[in-house]
């Protein structure tokens, strides 16, 4: 494998705007492509070929094209002419062609690629970028000054990579030979070398395609292969997935058309293959494969054969051949399909007009979580707002909380009584806190319905709420007390009642800012639902009350009980190591908030390997602290282990075992297999170094509505939109959990088209889709900044589906019609694929 440092020095100076990101990006993949070099003990690695020649221009007798095509292996790429749509994007290296000045021929404008490039994410430089698979071709132009023999001399420099690694290969100098007018053309003037690896593309097998009617509506397809002598296909039935690719055919769906299921082929010839070194069933000369359709009309239908060919010595890599046979008149011909560009139009609809959320085409199934609607009575708003209260106690958010909670009461408390008064103080201004947040609703005309996604997924507050939370663990952990000044104090003593509810009403606010992360989606469907024209406001205060009072009960529970060990005789050493459990664990959960800021804002430091990491190593160090290993500063010798350490100790050591089955990889999805209990605490699997992928369980997924629309209507597939949320707990939990399903994965993989909408995505937009989006919600008009994707599909959750939480999810058809009604978090798996088969048996009665 050829990795050259200097060459990738001079593409780090290709842009004065490099910023301390990019750098630490590009040195990341450097170091990366180090380690995948010394892992492959100096092997050299060449995952494309490429082949040059030169072709004329129909209907021009001087004009001709320069073609280079390059054969790359599977799961690797080469990157476009044009990395980027942003000029000042640090990336990779993109593909140059270049001609050396010549007498005979003149340049006629620029390269241009001969094949459709993709846009996706690329994980080794985290960016959008344009790259090719499988095939790329590049043509350069030339206008003829001869009418003699001439050759053409060239360099092509490319940059290959895969999702782990890149190489940086040696220019590729090439040498063809370019026929005199009406002559032949003679062999390249190359080196031996460079004479085999440029000496034309391989086309040992050309398809051709055609129907007959055999009856009323009924039609046999043929599709015939003309193969080389020596070369030779596959069979569609192989023994085993090991060897060579079989022969495919898959259909396009029509309206009105239907194909039998099985593609009937000749009886292949079983011969020892050995390339594959096996018994293997394959076709030579002119193999046909026949099916059958039913059309109700004679009209266009389209199909794709995925192909290998082989000869004793060599294999060329499997080839996709588009065709289409028109049933009327039984002629076929090759299509290039249209490759999708991952682009944003520059007018995006909000408002879907066809998608009408309160009549789907089938309105009876779906309905797992019924929105809450304006003819809800007030004291059922509250019993909704209390439940959901005591669902958000079970969130990974709020518990960090309690080990504070403790701690902060442990003092001031002097005796039961006091301890008891001042918990009961704390769990009404929680409760207070949450009826105050309403209170502006009563006022305000202008409502963001997605304000509290925003807090909760704000970077600066998440990494202040980090910063704090490693503080308060120092603290634990005796490195240093957290008082007040002496003055302050005796002036606190003098008014112990005033200082009493100030401190736990700073409490309180505090526990409802740091749970926004998980309450944020539980209270935006508060806000959501009961926001009307008439009323709303109060409605969200009963809401909004139940929802305090649920999160106020426990922890004025929380709060009493450093009061009642205050009470206990003996509170000493054993309380110190109460405190050092609980830095370590506020260690563990501060990473969290990093991690939300990391994920929303794409910086990659935290990814899940990381992460997992260092809670194995927290947690390591914890149970080396319970057995007496390691001492802080306040701890006390333990002369004797008590049943309930060595117990707890154990439970410990337990735990990290299993953080660190989290490391195991699942085969299928190839990544790391998700912990039931970190859903929400860890970052998402697919968020990864070794085994990243941009969609959960390696789901061929998009990101962007318009495209996957598209998609939609080109494959014949309805779509499955996914509003989620880099900071959703629930989210993690569904993907994690639930989508992990085979019954569940099966589906979304094969089924649908399936778009995951990041409505915390802080990507900022091109300047130019920036705007100022109106909306109407309930007869009262609103008014959004749209300045990042996240914006963007907030806005469009919000004015089609009348709903901000997430997640939500919704099936729809190509024509942008709704299929069932949309539903949120679902964990009942059979639940779950229910309303899958609800919304995809519409789709298919359509």
């Amino acid at each position: 494998m050829e990795i050259y440092c200097k060459e990738f020095g001079v593409f780090l100076n290709q842009s004065k705007k490099m910023t301390m990101k990019n750098l630490a990006m590009s040195a990341a993949l450097v170091i990366c492509s180090l380690l995948s070099f010394t892992s492959m003990y100096g092997q050299v690695v060449e995952p494309v070929t490429w082949k040059f020649s030169v072709e004329e221009v129909k209907g021009d007798e001087v004009l001709l094209e320069v073609v280079a095509v390059a054969t790359i292996e599977e799961k690797w790429h080469v990157y476009a002419l044009e990395v980027s749509e942003d000029p000042d994007a640090i990336g990779p290296i993109p593909t140059t062609l270049k001609l050396t000045k010549s007498k005979d021929f003149e340049v006629v404008g620029g390269p241009k690629e001969g094949s459709k490039y993709i846009t996706h994410f690329d994980p080794n430089f985290e960016m959008d970028l344009n790259y090719f698979e499988n095939r790329a071709s590049f043509k350069q132009r030339i206008k003829r000054l001869s009418d003699g023999a001439f050759t053409i001399n060239g360099v092509l420099e490319y940059m290959a990579c895969d999702d782990s690694k890149c190489i940086f290969p040696d220019p590729v100098k090439f040498s063809v030979k370019v026929a005199a007018k009406g002559g032949e053309a003679s062999e390249p003037d190359a080196t031996e070398e460079e004479a085999v690896q440029f000496d034309g593309i391989l086309q040992p097998c050309v398809w051709s395609f055609s129907s007959e009617k055999v009856g009323e509506g009924v039609y046999n397809i043929n599709m015939k292969a003309t193969l080389e002598k020596g070369w030779h296909v596959y069979s569609q039935h192989l023994p085993s997935a090991d060897g060579p690719v079989a022969t495919t055919f898959a259909f396009e769906k029509m309206p009105g058309v239907s194909f039998a299921p099985e593609v009937r082929e000749g009886k292949a010839e079983r011969v020892y293959d050995k390339n594959f070194m096996m018994d293997l069933d394959f076709f030579s000369g002119e193999p046909v494969f026949k099916g059958i359709v039913e059309a109700d009309a004679e009209q266009e239908i389209a199909g794709m054969v995925n192909f290998m060919v082989c000869n004793d010595e060599m294999c060329l890599p499997p080839t996709d051949v588009h065709f289409k046979i028109n049933l009327a008149t039984g002629v076929g011909y090759i299509y290039e399909p249209t490759t999708i560009k991952n682009e944003l139009p520059t007018q995006f609809r909000y408002k879907v007009e066809s998608i009408d959320v309160n009549n789907p085409k089938q309105a009876d199934c779906g309905a797992i979580q019924a929105p809450v609607t304006q003819g809800t009575s007030l004291w059922e708003l509250f019993i909704l707002g209390f439940l959901g209260g005591l669902v958000a106690l079970l969130t990974p958010c709020v518990f960090p909380m309690i080990p504070l909670t403790v701690t902060f009461f442990t003092k001031g408390s002097e005796n039961r009584r006091q301890g008891v008064s001042r918990a009961l103080i704390y769990g009404l201004f929680i409760f207070g806190i949450y009826l105050i947040l309403s209170i502006p609703f009563h006022f305000l005309d202008q409502i963001d319905e997605n304000i509290l996604n925003n807090i909760s997924t704000n970077v600066p507050l998440n990494i202040a709420f980090f910063v704090i939370f490693i503080f308060f663990a120092i603290s634990f952990l005796g490195y240093f007390e957290i008082t007040l000044p002496a003055s302050f104090a005796n002036k606190m003593d003098n008014a112990s009642n005033v200082g009493g509810l100030l401190g736990s009403f700073f409490m309180a606010l505090t526990l409802a800012i740091v749970s926004f992360s998980c309450t944020g989606p539980i209270l935006g469907s508060l806000l959501a639902g009961s926001l009307s024209s008439d009323g709303g406001a109060m409605q969200l205060t009963a809401g909004m009350g139940g929802f305090g009072l649920a999160l106020g009960i426990p922890f004025a529970i929380f709060a009493m009980f450093p009061g009642m060990l205050k009470s206990l005789p003996k509170s000493g050493g054993w309380l110190n190591s109460v405190k050092v459990v609980l830095g370590f664990l506020e260690i563990a959960l501060a990473l969290k908030f990093l991690s939300q800021a990391d994920l929303v804002d794409h910086w990659g430091i935290l990814k899940y390997e990381v992460f997992m990491g260092l809670w194995v190593i927290i947690f390591l160090l914890l149970a080396l602290y319970i057995f007496g290993v390691i001492k802080f500063p306040h701890d006390s010798k333990i002369k004797k282990f008590s049943l309930f350490r060595i117990g707890f100790g154990v439970l410990v050591v337990s735990w990290v075992i299993y953080l660190a089955s989290g490391f195991r990889v699942d085969e299928k999805t190839e990544s790391y297999i998700s912990l039931k209990a970190l859903s929400g605490l860890a970052p998402p699997v697919g968020y990864s170094i070794f085994h990243p992928k941009d969609c959960p369980h390696n789901l061929d997924c998009e990101h962007d509505y318009q495209v996957a629309l598209e998609r939609a209507k080109q494959e014949g597939k309805p779509l499955f939109i996914d509003f989620t949320g880099y900071a959703c707990v629930n989210c993690r939990k569904m993907e994690e959990h639930v989508w992990i399903k085979p019954e569940v994965l099966s589906k979304l993989s094969k089924d649908f088209i399936v778009v995951s909408l990041y409505v915390d995505d802080r990507k900022e937009l091109p300047v130019e889709l920036q705007e100022t989006y109106e909306y109407e919600v309930n007869g009262t008009k609103r008014t959004k900044e749209i300045k990042t994707y996240g914006d963007r599909w907030a806005a469009f959750q919000i004015a089609t589906f009348n709903s901000n939480a997430q997640p939500l999810y919704a099936i729809v058809s190509p024509d942008e019609e709704l299929m069932n009604t949309p539903v949120g978090y679902t964990p009942e798996v059979e639940d779950y694929v229910s309303w899958l088969n609800c919304g995809l048996n519409a789709y298919n009665n359509k």
